[in-house]
């Protein structure tokens, strides 16, 4: 019965993945150790949460996480995209009910497509400690000791 209205669904609105699987979702972030600042990129509002923590996105946005914490090393994360296997069945789901139609519609909004890796974990390593000051160089009398 849940695949009959799917199918009507794909149909009347034009799109498998975008009706089954929606055109957002909820991309999680961790870091050892927590309470570091997650800075996401390529959202349509730039966005910072503090981890762990959970953001929506789009489908098809393009994803940079930078994640940071004073004493450690900063990350830089892209995140890709790839077709998974539910929205590679919502995508080919046109080829029967949404037509060409439907197939533009999931590629524009990028329903078929999930972030890869989500969850992003992230393992933060410790800021190389700065450099001791410089010594000041010895001071040599120039007269002979006797």
């Amino acid at each position: 019965m849940k695949q009959m209205i799917a199918a009507a669904l794909c149909v009347a609105l034009g799109g498998c993945a975008s009706v089954t699987r929606g055109t957002t979702e909820t991309i999680s972030i961790a870091s050892t150790p927590s309470g570091a600042t997650a800075d996401i990129a390529g959202l349509e509002v730039p966005t910072a949460c503090v981890t762990p923590c959970a953001i929506q996105a789009k489908r098809n946005a393009d994803i940079v996480v930078t994640v940071s914490k004073e004493g450690y090393q900063q990350q830089i994360i892209p995140l890709t995209k790839d077709i998974s296997g539910s929205g590679g069945a919502g995508f080919a789901g046109n080829l029967l009910l949404g037509g060409v139609v439907g197939m533009g519609v999931d590629a524009a909004t990028g329903a078929a497509l999930d972030h890869k890796p989500n969850p992003v974990i992230v393992t933060l390593q410790p800021a190389a400690p700065p450099p001791p000051p410089p010594r000041p160089p010895r001071r040599r009398d120039s007269k002979p000791v006797s």
